[in-house]
């Protein structure tokens, strides 16, 4: 939880594939490190294409920061033996959250020996092994594999049960479709924290490639405010930041848990946004220094 809020604020960011970006993730670390999170989450990689760089990240930032490190993990493609030694390896380094996926089967291996085929296998697995606190994802505007929403909703009920102790969304641009998932989750018993999941449109294209897999909607009048903008950037992200900050000042108005957001590994967008929120002032008044050390 941030210290000043009793809400907890949270970070994503993704293993780094050359030395430039090694550096600009560790620029980005340094800058978001300083408003306090309460965790941060390293991804495991498209069809597990960074499953090595995932632990490489996560090892170095618990070594170099003061961080709460949590990194992806996905059953996809591994073996119960395999994912015993991730989990051991992670242990080993001070992990004490993961955030449990179903995931995509390995690039090129789409035959990959696996034990599970859905997440809350998962769950209840590292419930199992023990020593650690279990994020899952949920996706308020329902999954693009489900075959309808009430599925989706029963799949993601049936993970909080194996033992989840929160959940993150899918980044959505309509606050109305999380509440409705809130209630409806509620309704089948869920009673974990369901914390909303933002990702600021600096780059309006590259959000619509993005959504276009994960299945998040783009609202009609959003998206003419960004076509209007096709020939200024700057303009887009403008309003993306201007956007997120409306939508995130509604959603803790309305007393959602937390905030998590997808850095996309750049740390301009989440810090103005959290300056815009006034939780820059808050953590000031603190007192309290920042976590990233030397």
């Amino acid at each position: 939880m941030h210290p000043s809020t009793n809400r907890g604020f949270s970070f994503e960011f993704f293993p780094p594939k050359t030395e430039a970006a090694r550096v600009r993730l560790r620029k980005t670390v340094d800058a978001l490190g300083e408003l306090r999170p309460s965790f941060v989450s390293v991804t495991f990689g498209a069809g597990g294409s960074t499953r090595e760089g995932s632990f490489q990240t996560t090892a170095e930032l618990l070594r170099e920061t003061r961080l709460n490190v949590t990194p992806h993990l996905s059953c996809m493609g591994s073996t119960r033996e395999q994912l015993e030694e991730q989990l051991r390896l992670y242990k080993s380094v001070g992990v004490q959250r993961v955030v449990a996926l179903r995931g995509d089967p390995p690039v090129g291996d789409a035959a990959a020996a696996q034990t599970f085929q859905h997440a809350n296998e998962l769950v209840e697995f590292i419930r199992g092994v023990g020593g650690f606190s279990i994020s899952v994802a949920c996706y308020p505007e329902f999954h693009p594999e489900a075959p309808d929403p009430a599925t989706d909703l029963r799949n993601f009920a049936r993970k909080v049960a194996a033992g989840a102790d929160e959940a993150i969304t899918q980044y959505f641009y309509t606050n109305e479709a999380y509440y409705r998932f809130v209630d409806d989750a509620e309704k089948l018993g869920v009673a974990i924290p369901i914390v909303p999941g933002l990702m600021p449109i600096t780059d309006f294209q590259q959000v619509v490639r993005f959504s276009k897999f994960c299945g998040a909607d783009i609202p009609m009048w959003i998206r003419k405010r960004m076509e209007a903008l096709a020939e200024d950037p700057t303009g887009q992200a403008e309003l993306g930041i201007e956007l997120a900050t409306r939508q995130a000042e509604d959603l803790l108005r309305q007393q959602a848990p937390g905030l998590h957001f997808y850095t996309l590994n750049r740390a301009e967008p989440t810090q103005r946004i959290w300056d815009n929120l006034g939780l820059s002032r808050i953590n000031a008044g603190s007192g309290l220094s920042p976590v990233v050390g030397e």
